[in-house]
């Protein structure tokens, strides 16, 4: 996968993984993960820097989309950040917000991305700057799918902001516009990404632990 990695922090196994012991983990997920791979406090310095680099480039109002439901922390905390600033002209950007709701399916004769939005309401996408809120990237291809999707409605811009993307043989190289950390190859919980609907109440992103993995199986 491509990566310029001087955009953003490079998160590895041997230099991040905090023990649980330094932070404060929630009792009744004391078993379930490993380590601590990004602290909050270290997420929010960040969200405040991308939010930054977001109101210096942006050229004017944005429609701002969560991906939910994982994307809605980083959405929040990104959105209370961005309000705030003003860009080089000494003026704030006016924010509008929307939500949807990403599926990716796959069969024998398509593979597609579905919205919970409507074609209707997608319209009013057109002629805006869209900036596409995610909280991972895995492979890349359903980012990909949803943005050929979007593109039908003629936005007049779309940028995307990732918190994490995960460094995986399985990327199509896919790289969001403003991107927080790349990640080991891991699954990660907490700060809402989830394992099962687990864990989006833990503030810190861990890795799960092969107990939390089967405490929480389905």
């Amino acid at each position: 996968m491509p990566m310029d990695a001087s955009k953003w922090i490079d998160v590895t196994t041997d230099k991040n993984h905090y023990s649980l012991d330094h932070f404060l983990i929630p009792t009744h997920y004391e078993k379930d993960v490993s380590s601590i791979l990004i602290p909050h406090g270290v997420i929010m310095d960040r969200v405040n820097k991308l939010a930054r680099l977001i109101v210096d480039e942006a050229t004017g109002p944005l429609v701002v989309c969560c991906i939910l439901k994982g994307g809605h922390q980083y959405f929040a905390d990104l959105v209370n950040a961005v309000k705030k600033l003003t860009n080089k002209e000494g003026k704030t950007v006016p924010l509008s917000l929307e939500f949807i709701r990403v599926k990716s399916y796959k069969n024998d004769k398509s593979e597609g991305v579905t919205l919970s939005i409507s074609d209707d309401e997608c319209k009013e996408f057109q002629g805006k700057n869209l900036l596409i809120v995610e909280d991972i990237i895995d492979t890349g291809a359903t980012m990909v799918r949803l943005l050929k999707k979007l593109e039908e409605f003629s936005p007049k811009s779309i940028k995307v902001t990732s918190l994490l993307i995960k460094k995986t043989p399985k990327s199509n190289g896919y790289i969001p516009d403003y991107v927080g950390f790349s990640i080991p190859d891991e699954f990660v919980v907490g700060y809402a990404l989830d394992y099962n609907e687990y864990f989006r109440d833990l503030d810190h992103i861990c890795v799960i632990s092969d107990h939390g993995k089967k405490a929480y199986a389905v």
